[in-house]
């Protein structure tokens, strides 16, 4: 670790106003959120009255008007993606290029933070970056710095070991530091704070990267300039691209990313301004003003709010925006890249700890201060997963009428005096036509990224206009049979969030290693069960409506084999060769991603052998690791070390090593690898 250059940074108050000023941005963002939000509007008001007239052909009942009012709310959340899609088809945003900036005074970190990550995978895109950067003439104006979480002891070793060969493979050329906290308070969130309160005044900037991040040394240079360029900068965001998948779900998600993603980010680029958003990595971010502004505080009340902030980066973007500084977009600065969950269980996962964040942000909107896109840009979080129970409800509300309409047809007449029945009513024609505009508008964000992609050369060329529109197909097809399954699956994580059950931190699954199918059925078999059973239902009381919901039926039934499919590499392969879902990077060669692999295999080969008991026999190994290692900090009074104590006592019971690593829990390992003195002991055990 460098020497300590601390920085302080405290936790903001949401009960307070901070004094900063916020000017006119110009016209663009003007004109951009009046079509965005005042179409939406008028697109919602529009298709909620067709609603109206399509349930007022009759005495309008109670579950009508609440199927009106579910519709609605469902509704204005697509209306506000296809304006937006319209705007960024208008907008064609271009990234502010900047003159040569002097640079020679400023330094910039590369912070990784990792939590029982694969470490070849996360050190072979360091030192890819490094060389780049090196051979670029920045080595002096760049640092890696990896923040470490990891608790997984076996892991842990592997770590150190890839750190020590990543440090090895840039010295001279890079400066790598290392730091593994032994307590993971706040998680990732929290793991920022403490290098930012131990080592910020080292640093002007820091671009935080997750453990599958990668950018070109030009795009970090770019990035470094455009921030020394503006004073008033305070995070600057790329639009990573997706890619490396080798599954279904993860080449569908990249070549969604690749089509769509830049008409949908140069909408929000154009009407957020300068009050925009931060994903949490592949951004750069100003040390200073992120420790002054920044600081998250924990969150009282009840479960699901109360605790840390898990979804920290969109609070941390409205809380500097809060304080006077810029938070921007760059969607055409290309050379920042990420990689997708690679099947649809790794996604339900990252989805849970992802669902349970945002909510939490229902508690951070009444902090005092907060600019109205950024409060808009958390409730979009949370509607990203309360729109799913919301549609549920609305399906299941459309089939209750269904069987209400069946039972009072029997009835004929209620007990009132009236010469007509009174059952609900529905305009078919206009509910058909509905349906139809319904669907257009949810359509129109990627017909408008279609349209753009056919005419911007670096898509159309190594891509085809017929592979993208086959391609589009394709991606429409399985969107539209995965929905439900996300529906159910993001309607269960409300109702966990809501009934205080926390989602833990659970390490995020990158690269396919197969998903067993016992597995499979057990997380699918209640969406079958219910899909099988709304089938029976609906045939029993409305054939009509089974017609109109045979997509989300269809999805619920096969969602074990639509799951596993998911993760198929045969099909994803398949659809390659014959140029179907294929993106831009794996048309052409760029020297980052080779440079990336080759160093990824080398470190295969060394990690391979990497082990707790295999270090206990390699005396190299285990003065590279405990020179990784960050000293305990003291006991505290009256706090007795149990698992230091623990493993002691297990030492001098041991007749081996492997027996006395069949002992000790993972805790007890962690204990093991901390402490020198231990090891030493351990290794005096027989092999």
């Amino acid at each position: 670790m460098p020497p300590s250059a601390a920085l302080e940074m405290l936790p903001q108050d949401f009960s307070t106003r901070p004094d900063a000023s916020h000017g006119w941005q110009g016209w663009i963002p003007f004109i951009a959120r009046l079509i965005t939000f005042g179409g939406a509007l008028a697109l919602t008001a529009f298709a909620t009255y067709q609603m109206v007239l399509i349930v007022s052909g009759g005495s309008v009942t109670v579950l009508q008007w609440i199927m009106v009012a579910l519709f609605c709310i469902t509704f204005v959340w697509i209306a506000l993606a296809a304006c937006a899609g319209l705007v960024g088809f208008l907008f064609s945003g271009k990234s502010r290029r900047v003159g040569e900036v002097d640079l020679s005074e400023k330094k910039t970190v590369l912070l990784m933070p990792v939590y029982n990550e694969d470490p070849k995978e996360t050190c072979a895109a360091l030192y890819s970056m490094g060389m780049a950067l090196y051979e670029k003439q920045l080595g002096e104006q760049f640092e890696i710095f990896i923040i470490s979480d990891s608790n997984d002891p076996d892991v842990w070793v592997q770590e150190t070991a890839a750190v020590d060969k990543l440090k090895t493979a840039l010295a001279g050329k890079l400066n790598v530091w290392y730091r593994r906290r032994h307590d993971n308070t706040a998680k990732k969130a929290g793991n920022v704070h403490e290098f930012v309160s131990r080592w910020g005044s080292r640093y002007d900037y820091m671009l935080v990267l997750d453990a599958d991040s990668l950018l070109s040394a030009e795009t970090l240079h770019t990035l470094m300039m455009e921030m020394a360029s503006d004073p008033k900068s305070g995070i600057i965001q790329t639009l990573p691209c997706l890619y490396r998948g080798d599954t279904l779900f993860a080449r569908i998600q990249q070549f969604a990313g690749a089509v769509y993603g830049p008409i949908v980010a140069q909408g929000i680029t154009a009407w957020q301004g300068n009050d925009g958003n931060y994903w949490g990595h592949n951004a750069i971010i100003r040390v200073s003003a992120f420790a002054e502004a920044a600081g998250l505080p924990r969150i009282g009340g009840v479960k699901p709010f109360e605790g840390d902030i898990l979804s920290h980066d969109f609070v941390e973007a409205a809380l500097m925006r809060r304080a006077g500084w810029n938070v921007r977009m760059l969607p055409a600065l290309k050379g920042s890249w990420e990689e997708s969950p690679p099947s649809l269980s790794d996604v339900a996962v990252r989805d849970r700890r992802w669902a349970q964040g945002n909510i939490q942000h229902l508690a951070v909107l009444k902090a005092r201060g907060l600019r109205w896109p950024n409060r808009f840009h958390m409730l979009t979080g949370v509607m990203a997963y309360m729109a799913s129970p919301f549609w549920l409800a609305l399906i299941l509300i459309g089939i209750v009428m269904a069987i209400q309409i069946h039972y009072v047809n029997v009835e004929y007449f209620s007990e009132s005096v009236s010469l007509y029945p009174n059952w609900p009513v529905f305009d078919s024609e206009r509910m058909i036509q509905l349906f139809i505009f319904t669907m257009a508008i949810v359509l129109l964000p990627k017909c408008f990224g279609l349209i753009r992609a056919f005419f911007h050369a670096p898509l159309r060329q190594p891509l085809g206009i017929i592979r993208m529109t086959l391609g589009m197909l394709v991606e429409v097809f399985f969107s539209v049979l995965y929905a439900p399954i996300f529906m159910l699956i993001h309607s269960k994580h409300i109702l966990d969030i809501f009934r205080g059950q926390d989602s833990g931190w659970a390490t995020q699954q990158r690269q396919s290693s197969g998903i067993p199918w016992l597995q499979l059925c057990k997380q699918h078999v209640w969406h079958t069960a219910i899909g099988i059973g709304l089938t029976a239902l609906v045939y029993f009381y409305s054939p009509m409506l089974l017609v109109w919901l045979s997509p989300i039926l269809v999805g619920l039934i096969l969602s074990i084999p639509l799951s596993a499919l998911s993760g198929s590499k045969t099909l994803a392969k398949g659809l390659r060769k014959i140029g179907i879902l294929n993106i831009p990077e794996e048309q052409r060669t760029y020297p980052i991603f080779e440079t990336r692999e080759k160093f990824a295999a080398q470190l295969s080969q060394t990690l391979a052998s990497v082990s707790i008991l295999s270090m206990g026999q390699n005396s190299d190994y285990q003065d590279r690791h405990f020179q990784l290692v960050e000293a305990l900090p003291p006991v505290k009074k009256g706090e007795a070390p149990m698992h230091r104590l623990s493993v002691e006592y297990k030492l001098n019971d041991a007749q081996n090593r492997e027996e006395l690593l069949g002992w000790l829990d993972k805790k007890e390992k962690l204990a093991l690898l901390n402490e020198k003195h231990l090891f030493d002991k351990f290794c005096q055990l027989a092999t």
